[in-house]
Parts: structure tokens; sequence; C-alpha cells
């Protein structure tokens, strides 16, 4: 079959599944301008994929949950723009200046064409080492024996076989644009006096989450569970890493940060995060967001606390795009000060063809 009848063919599959269920994703692959969609207990068991894996919008698809970000979405999310500020989701390029993990820190050097008239720039850079995306072929699922989104394994992404499959680029030639949803944790924490340190483990339970929701005026529930998360909306969590890291002396954070992080004798990486469990992943899957972001190096409680980890479910299962290391200091700022928590968001992925992950490029527009 030619590539222009298959998508046709696709086509008119969405469009009979949302005409004959009432905008009900009943049939995959399912259509991304439907209004409702089954919860995470309702998924249906795909052939050839682990269990619980929402491979829902057709075989070749490699953009997973960012097929929410509709051109009907994406103009309602429009209107959260009223004040027209701009504010930058991004470290700089150099921040942390020791990364985790033992990754490589950026390098940056000026490249001198015609002195005094003419310079370019040289980078060097990890793009897991400080703002990131995460993408597809960052993480796999462990106990299917390392399966990627989609059926992509790492044969698809290094070796004689690499081809594109999930790589980075599918991203930037979609897009991210929507209303992005900031819970301030660290902020109502502070507020409620509960302690805990973002360079230990220390894991938020969805009931934090939703207390934190509830006093900032959200309830964090989907809108077909009677909240006010909906359909593709992009989710961010402020766990308080960023202010911590700039409250920490250089050699601090440099010997947390260089703590061991592959078992054996040495310090074991611990961050704080989103805790692990049942009624997380409920959450996480049936608010069904677009994607989802936090400030902390992990943005989920670091080690994990269960046999998983959220990264598993969220980017190889679901195909959910997962940022780490947001800076959203200002903007929680902002967001209190006006006393309104959601906002128009965009994100310029890399357009590196074969690409793992990226840095973020995101702007919040109030």
């Amino acid at each position: 079959m030619s590539d222009s009848a298959s998508t046709a063919q696709k086509r008119l599959s969405q469009v009979k599944n949302c005409l004959a269920s009432s905008s009900t994703a009943t049939t995959i692959p399912f259509d991304p301008n439907c209004t409702s969609f089954p919860t995470r207990k309702e998924l249906p068991q795909i052939t050839g994929a682990p269990p619980e894996a929402a491979w829902v919008w057709g075989p070749d698809d490699y953009i997973g949950r960012l097929n929410l970000l509709t051109p009907t979405r994406v103009k309602a999310a429009a209107a959260e723009i009223r004040t027209g500020e701009t504010i930058c989701l991004n470290l700089p390029l150099h921040l942390p200046e020791t990364p985790a993990f033992g990754r490589e820190p950026f390098q940056h050097t000026i490249k001198t064409i015609i002195q005094n008239y003419v310079y370019d720039d040289l980078y060097s850079m990890n793009t897991q080492s400080g703002s990131q995306w995460d993408g597809f072929r960052h993480f796999a699922h462990v106990a299917s024996g390392g399966t990627f989104y989609n059926n992509t394994h790492g044969e698809d992404i290094v070796g004689e076989l690499a081809n594109h499959k999930c790589s980075i680029h599918h991203w930037a030639e979609h897009g991210i644009a929507g209303r992005g949803v900031l819970l301030d944790y660290r902020s109502y924490a502070n507020k409620k006096g509960i302690k805990y340190d973002s360079y230990d483990t220390y894991s938020i339970s969805w009931e934090e989450l939703y207390r934190c929701g509830k006093d900032q005026g959200i309830d964090i529930r989907p809108e077909a569970q009677g909240g006010h998360i909906k359909i593709g909306d992009l989710l961010f969590v402020r766990s308080g890493f960023i202010e911590a890291y700039n409250s920490k002396p250089s050699d601090e954070r440099a010997s947390l940060a260089l703590r061991g992080h592959q078992g054996g004798s040495d310090p074991v990486q611990r961050w704080a995060g989103i805790a692990q469990g049942d009624k997380m992943l409920d959450w996480l899957h049936d608010c069904y967001f677009a994607a989802v972001a936090g400030d902390s190096p992990t943005f989920e409680a670091w080690p994990t606390q269960e046999a998983y980890h959220l990264h598993e479910y969220l980017l190889a299962l679901w195909g959910c795009p997962l940022g780490e290391m947001f800076d959203l200091e200002k903007l929680s700022e902002k967001c209190r000060q006006n006393n309104r928590w959601t906002f128009f968001v965009t994100s310029a992925p890399a357009n590196c063809h074969g690409g793992v992950s990226s840095i973020p490029n995101a702007t919040a527009i109030l």
C-alpha cells in the first residue's frame, strides 16, 4: 500500500472512530481530536506491546501524546495569554556546573572568523546535563527487555540498523505549544511546614499534589472526573531543586552531583520528585497530559520506591514527553503574584535527526 493510501485509510479510521462513538476514542489508531479517551484501567492490550502500553496513535507514530496538541487545542490555549509577559523556562546552558549522573558539562568556545568583525560559537554539550526534554529514545521499558516507545529497540538507535524511529526531530517537526499548568509544590510545602531536602529522596504523593492544587484553586483531576485538567495540558511541577541549587556553595553542589548512580559502595543519586504508585500512574495517564516536566534532575523521586520508574511508563509505554530541570522560579513568582496558574507555553526541541533528547527552548506566555 502506498504511503498516501495508508495515510488516507488511517485518517478514515480516525474519523469513523469519532463519528461512531460520540468523540470517544475506542478504535486504534485514536483520533487526537476526540474528547474522551480510555483510562489506564481501560487500555486495550496491544498485540506485541508490553502490558499497559498506550501505543494508540498508529504503528508509525513517534510523537506520542504530542498528538493531543491539535490546532483546536492550541488555539484554545492561546486564550491563556492575558498580559503578554514572557518567561524563559530554561536554565543557562552551563548550569548545573557539575551535572549529575556522570554527564558532561557544557562547553562554549568563541571562534574568531575575522578579528573585531565576525565571530562564531562552538557548543559541546550533553542534552541531558541541564534543562531537558527526555525523548522517547532515552529510557526503555525494562521488564520487556528494553523496549522503547512504539516497539523501538536499541538496534534502531545505534549500530548498522539505526534509523529514525522515535528520533527527537519528530517532536521538532510537530512543535510543542499549548496550555501549561503549574503546581508549585515547594511553596505549598513551605506554607504548610512540610520539610524535605531536594537533594535527598522525597516522594511527592498524589494526595499532596491534590492538596497543593486545591491551595492554588485548581482541582488537579481530569475534566472527565470533574476536575480542571484539560486533555492536552502540559504539566509543570516545582519541587524546589533550582531554589536549593542556588542556595548551596559550588563545592557542595559538585559533591552531591558526583554521587554514584550505578550501585556499588558509592553513595547513590538521591532526589526529591513525584512519587511512584498506582494512584500517581492513574492520574498521570488519565489526565492525558501532552507532556510533563519538573525542576528536579529526575522528575520522579529517586531512587524509585517501586519496582519500576515513572520514566518507563511516561516515555516507553505512553509516549509522554518528560522534562527535567526546567527553571520554574520566575514562573512561580509571577503565577502567585497574578493568582493564576495556567498560561500558554511553547517549546522548540532541536531538529536533530536521530537525536535522543533536547534542550527545551521553552517559554511561558502569561
